[in-house]
């Protein structure tokens, strides 16, 4: 499928090139303490710290320019993030600068009384000068503090928190919950509001952490709110360095991760829009080279820049466990997958040897459910698992939600970049919920720019007929372009309407929203799954305010989603 859209010309094709749909646009619519032995996991103490990171006054000295970061927290440990600027010259993507070392230390205080770890690392030109320290021997269930020194210049604090025990009883776990952050498109209120809570355990990222386009390109014109660096689409290592050094410049990024470890997935803005195995939509071999190389500098920068193990396969799929309350099932749906069908052009969505996810993924994530003792089982799920139809939307939506999915606007029928575009693979996952009586499972998924609360049928049309068989909560984007953007619209003006068709033609789909930006924050315990849907006041407001929208939950046992109108607080 190509988007037909004239706003932006397409980018030279070479004739022999397998290539994934090329859309102009991106799609946007369709611890020291004692660990926890019962009661509830208390909130994390203290204020969110300060996360700014000034130059020394000493140019000649190393800086902390980027911030710190924790990510991927274990029962007895946390991965360790920062990047040193050793000497003015050496930005990111520049291979200057010579080796920094950098000492790091975890306390069990904010004021660094109570040393409980300590350790050094080297900040080289080979990795950008960023820092990774995988720290272990840690209390579970427990807030920390780290910070790391080089050459007498010492990094802002940040805080974290490890997981709970295996198998120890927790009372509650709180995510915050983001996706789908266009430098370009806005700024990242989402990240400072949820920087000031102090009862999350950590934030869930679910892909398109940065975004691959040139300055101006998308949004075009009037939507770019700021410019991004590099000003050209990236491409080479150095490009996406520089692009990650960008994004982490920001100071609201900077507060969020300061104040609460990250665990996150890639989705295809992390390489370029619709992403493939082989390709993608956005990449043209003849001009761009070798996607095999794009791909591996995109992942090489993204390793580097965040606080992200990888998985033995050297991707984003991974599984982190929370006492007995949740396991988290963390999802690739771009490395592995096949190009997406041409619906328009005979593809067969339903062709069994096609693959969203690969078969060794799938057999992981089907064995890793099955075996599960954890109450909830969650997918960290980039692309929408359930089904969803468009035909009954009204045609003067179809162009406009056609150009953000990148699907012909002569056909909207289906998504076929998400789950809606492998249906063997969806089947044959679901399918085995319901036979093997996998109960809890909860879909969590960004990418759409929209928030949607679904039932999960093996198959829509056999909905409410046929049991749910899981419940899936979509978060909107932080800052990238949905519905409203796109008709260049107020908010919750006109999208209504299609909201209304969406929900009529797909009676799982319980509630959606096509307008908003912002972040969701979810509450599990051992009785419910709750998603809090909050948006901002204006995303291009540096100041932009926050609040409740909706709030959904799922009861054990049930597999099904219910609206509540008690938030958690």
């Amino acid at each position: 499928m190509t988007s037909t859209s004239p706003e932006r010309p397409q980018k030279p094709t070479a004739a022999t090139a397998p290539a994934a749909p090329r859309t102009p646009r991106r799609r946007a619519v369709v611890a020291g303490a004692a660990g926890v032995t019962g009661a509830a996991l208390l909130p994390l103490a203290g204020a969110a710290p300060d996360a700014s990171a000034a130059a020394p006054s000493d140019a000649r000295k190393p800086a902390f320019l980027h911030g710190v970061a924790s990510g991927d927290p274990l029962p007895d440990g946390v991965l360790l993030w920062t990047r040193v600027t050793p000497e003015p010259g050496a930005v990111p993507g520049s291979g200057k600068g010579a080796p920094v070392e950098v000492a790091w230390e975890v306390a069990a205080d904010k004021e660094f009384a109570e040393i409980v770890r300590r350790g050094s690392a080297k900040a080289e030109a080979a990795a950008d000068h960023t820092v990774k320290a995988d720290v272990r021997g840690l209390a579970p269930a427990t807030t920390y503090w780290f910070r790391f020194t080089a050459d007498g210049v010492r990094s802002p604090a940040g805080r974290t928190r490890t997981a709970p025990a295996a198998g120890t009883p927790a009372g509650n776990l709180r995510f915050g919950v983001v996706s789908c952050a266009n430098y370009e498109g806005g700024y990242f209120a989402s990240y400072r509001h949820l920087a000031a809570r102090t009862d999350l355990h950590a934030v869930l990222h679910l892909g398109d952490y940065i975004y691959e386009y040139g300055t101006g390109e998308y949004p075009e014109g009037d939507g770019v709110v700021r410019g991004v660096e590099p000003e050209h689409e990236i491409l080479s290592l150095a490009d996406y360095r520089v692009r990650h050094g960008h994004y982490k410049a920001d100071a609201d990024l900077q507060a969020m991760h300061a104040a609460h470890p990250l665990v996150a997935i890639w989705d295809d803005h992390e390489f370029a829009d619709n992403a493939w195995s082989g390709g993608a939509g956005n990449h043209d071999p003849a001009t761009e080279g070798a996607w095999k190389d794009r791909v591996a500098a995109a992942k090489q920068a993204y390793f580097e820049w965040l606080p992200v193990r990888p998985s033995t396969a050297g991707t984003t799929f991974r599984r982190l466990r929370f006492g007995d309350l949740a396991d988290l099932h963390l999802l690739d749906l771009r490395s592995f997958r096949d190009a997406q069908a041409s619906v328009g052009d005979g593809g067969d969505i339903d062709d069994p040897d096609r693959t969203l996810t690969g078969r060794e993924q799938l057999a992981w994530l089907k064995k890793g459910l099955t075996e599960s003792r954890a109450r909830w089982k969650l997918v960290g799920n980039s692309v929408m698992v359930s089904q969803v139809a468009f035909g009954s939307v009204p045609a003067k939506f179809l162009g406009p939600l056609a150009e953000l999915l990148g699907v012909p606007k002569e056909g909207l029928a289906v998504n076929t970049d998400q789950w809606d575009g492998y249906t063997d693979d969806r089947r044959e996952l679901l399918t085995h919920l319901r036979d093997n009586r996998v109960e809890d499972t909860v879909f969590l998924t960004g990418d759409i720019h929209m928030s949607w609360a679904n039932d999960v049928p093996v198959r829509a049309a056999d909905y409410p007929r046929e049991a749910p068989v899981a419940t899936e909560f979509v978060i909107t984007s932080v800052t990238s372009d949905n519905l409203d953007d796109v008709l260049n619209v107020a908010p919750d003006t006109i999208s209504g309407v299609a909201e209304a068709a969406v929900r009529a033609a797909n009676r799982h789909v319980r509630w959606v929203d096509m307008d908003s930006h912002g972040y969701g924050v979810l509450d599990l315990t051992a009785e419910r799954a709750q998603m809090d849907y909050f948006v901002l006041s204006d995303k291009a407001d540096k100041n932009a305010t926050s609040e409740l929208r909706r709030s959904y939950r799922t009861v054990s046992g049930s597999q099904r989603v219910q609206k509540t109108d008690q938030p958690v607080r």
